[in-house]
């Protein structure tokens, strides 16, 4: 099993019910969200955003396979989880809202960052868009 570990950082094969990666993760940004939060917050998960740039240890996983590089994004109690696949297995980057920084450059595109690593996505829609708003807002009420 392949993972990353570094103080808050954590890239995880998130690919089998490993129930130590499993507490790690929810030990770093929560549970996730009943299914009434998640009717209130009107959804919790982005629909699928294409990665345009990113750190080192990510744009190597990434180029394992000639796959579009896509991304999506789940909003958990302390923090997300940005989820993308890499030939048959899934990887989460998990980043709590104390580390989490996003920048909006050009218009479709936004970058979000945790001390050194930083993930780019082109955002084509105005649902993704609002979710970005979302998270901003979840992360100000933590």
């Amino acid at each position: 099993m392949k993972y990353i570990c570094e103080n808050n950082f954590m890239l995880r094969n998130i690919s089998y019910n490993n129930q130590k990666i499993k507490r790690e993760i929810e030990a770093t940004v929560g549970s996730s969200f009943n299914i009434f939060e998640r009717i209130k917050m009107k959804g919790i998960g982005s629909s699928n955003m294409e990665i345009i740039d990113c750190n080192k240890e990510i744009q190597n996983l990434l180029n394992l396979d000639n796959n579009s590089n896509k991304c999506n994004i789940e909003i958990r109690k302390k923090g997300i989880i940005i989820f993308f696949r890499v030939l048959l297995e899934t990887y989460g980057l998990v980043i709590p809202f104390f580390k989490l920084k996003i920048f909006k450059g050009e218009s479709n595109v936004y970058s979000l960052y945790m001390d050194k690593y930083f993930i780019k996505v082109l955002v084509k829609n105005k649902t993704n868009h609002n979710f970005f708003k979302k998270i901003l807002k979840q992360r100000v009420s933590n």
